[in-house]
């Protein structure tokens, strides 16, 4: 069952790879963000109900397991947020709104990707501490384009732009977090 546990956590990691690829929101890239979570389930699942013995695991099997579930905690995470927000901007009449907010957070794939490695990385080490630490920096780092509608475009005052990053912000924040915390749940059990 250890080989199962890790040649799914690794087609995960290898759909996560492939879900950059596509278009951001498309169909395509939410359909391999689907696969890629829902055996990040599965796996998650034989190791809940103990379908796996993971203490017989030597040093170099948990080593595996945490370098290819800190690899999908950190790439798919990024798929997975951008699949999210393309269902919340879905049927959304503000989404022109949420998609300029894209263009205002700009780098959040880079910072998601930090962000996701700093919280698998804390919670891996046993320091949970190290989750709310990671948001504080986050939070303080994109305070002033949260703060100041202004900021977004001074030409076209639009008063749900600000709102509409405000809610990319979190909304995205949460998803990314979510994940890297069930990538590194997979270690925990």
């Amino acid at each position: 069952m250890t080989v199962v546990v890790l040649v799914v956590t690794g087609v995960s990691l290898v759909l996560a790879g492939f879900a950059w690829l596509p278009r951001s929101g498309s169909k395509a890239q939410g359909v391999l963000t689907a696969v890629m979570v829902v055996a990040l389930a599965a796996v998650g699942v034989l190791l809940l109900f103990r379908a796996t013995d993971t203490s017989g695991w030597d040093e170099q099997v948990r080593a595996t397991l945490i370098l290819v579930a800190g690899g999908l905690a950190v790439a798919g995470g990024g798929p997975l947020t951008t699949s999210v927000l393309a269902l919340v901007d879905r049927g959304n009449p503000r989404s022109l709104s949420t998609q300029r907010a894209g263009e205002i957070l700009r780098g959040g794939a880079l910072i998601g990707a930090l962000e996701r490695g700093a919280i698998f990385g804390s919670m891996v080490a046993g320091w949970p501490e190290g989750i709310a630490i990671t948001l504080a920096i986050k939070g303080l780092a994109r305070y002033p384009e949260l703060s100041d509608p202004d900021q977004i475009d001074p030409d076209k005052p639009d008063p749900g732009a600000a709102r509409a990053v405000a809610e990319r912000f979190i909304i995205g924040t949460f998803t990314s977090v979510l994940w890297a915390v069930g990538c590194a749940a997979l270690l925990l059990t």
